[in-house]
């Protein structure tokens, strides 16, 4: 988790901070992922025959996940400000904030102002509370607003990965137990996240150099690839943001997956694969059909708002 101090995102080359945000959540990463591959390991579905990409059995290569808007409709920590709520963590007032800043997400994409400001909101709350607590809101809060909010083509896109033997890393700002709640309950290897201190089982408040967001994921997925033994550039990597380029500049394969416009534009401009398995008018941009009405899009918010009126 992370408390009061977010820092705003850097748009420039890593700093001495964003690299030490992503060895510590390259070392946290890997400390779990023995774990999860022991629990969710199963038997390979069989197939007719082997696709170009990802090549099955190439076990120096990877797949490097972003969460938010990537594998998951909106931001996980707006959700897990929502569970912090319900278990009466903070006020109504705040709640209606997490409402508004879920909204923005959804229709205006990754924002790294706004972003800031729900991550202070949801975890200055946090400092002083045991990391095992926060662990079991976690998962609650995947089974009540994370399960149904999986996009399943880039879940498709995962498994085939998995099915590949090959390992796979959620890379997020969101805080790392959150993550690897999520990577767990999907069948990945592990996550990388935002790492916080904690000491004798208590959050602290600080965090271990930076959040997880920019330069600091590069630097995690490089320094997890140093660890693991992996060829970057046989590796893939996946995303919705521009924020998000220097991790897809890393690998061989990178992927915009429901892009933000600075986004798409860079991945047209280097020939990198686009995929949107967004509803309405943003899916239109991209010469996606869409299957549900246009306000499909801000349906999330719309919901938890007349959940919110009914409970009060």
């Amino acid at each position: 988790m992370a408390a009061l101090g977010w820092l705003h995102p850097r748009r420039r080359s890593a700093t001495a901070r964003s690299v030490l945000a992503g060895e510590a959540s390259a070392e946290a990463a890997r400390k779990t992922s023995q774990e999860l591959e022991e629990l969710t390991r199963t038997p390979a579905p069989e197939k007719t025959g082997t696709p170009e990409f990802p090549v099955a059995g190439d076990e120096r290569a990877a797949a490097f996940f972003d969460l938010d808007n990537t594998v998951l409709q909106g931001a996980a920590l707006f959700y897990f400000g929502r569970g912090l709520y319900k278990r009466k963590f903070f006020q109504r007032r705040e709640l209606a904030r997490f409402v508004w800043q879920q909204a923005w997400f959804r229709l205006a994409g990754e924002d790294p102002e706004h972003l800031q400001d729900a991550r202070e909101s949801a975890l200055s709350i946090v400092k002083g509370h045991r990391v095992a607590e926060l662990i079991s809101i976690g998962e609650a809060v995947y089974d009540d607003y994370l399960a149904e909010r999986i996009w399943a083509g880039t879940r498709a896109l995962a498994q085939a990965h998995l099915d590949a033997g090959q390992k796979v890393w959620l890379v997020t700002a969101a805080p790392v137990e959150m993550a690897t709640i999520i990577a767990r309950r999907l069948g990945l290897t592990g996550a990388l996240g935002t790492v916080a201190e904690s000491v004798d089982g208590v959050y602290t408040g600080k965090l271990v150099g930076e959040p997880l967001h920019g330069p600091a994921k590069a630097e995690a997925v490089r320094a997890l690839a140093a660890a693991e033994g992996l060829d970057l550039a046989r590796c893939a990597a996946y995303s919705d943001s521009h924020n998000d380029i220097p991790m897809l500049s890393l690998v061989g394969h990178p992927y915009a997956i429901n892009p933000d416009t600075k986004l798409r534009k860079h991945a047209r401009a280097s020939d990198w694969r686009l995929r949107d398995y967004r509803t309405g008018r943003k899916a239109a941009k991209v010469g996606i059909p869409a299957a549900a009405g246009v306000g499909a899009l801000a349906g999330g918010a719309a919901a938890a708002v007349a959940l919110h009126r009914r409970r009060h």
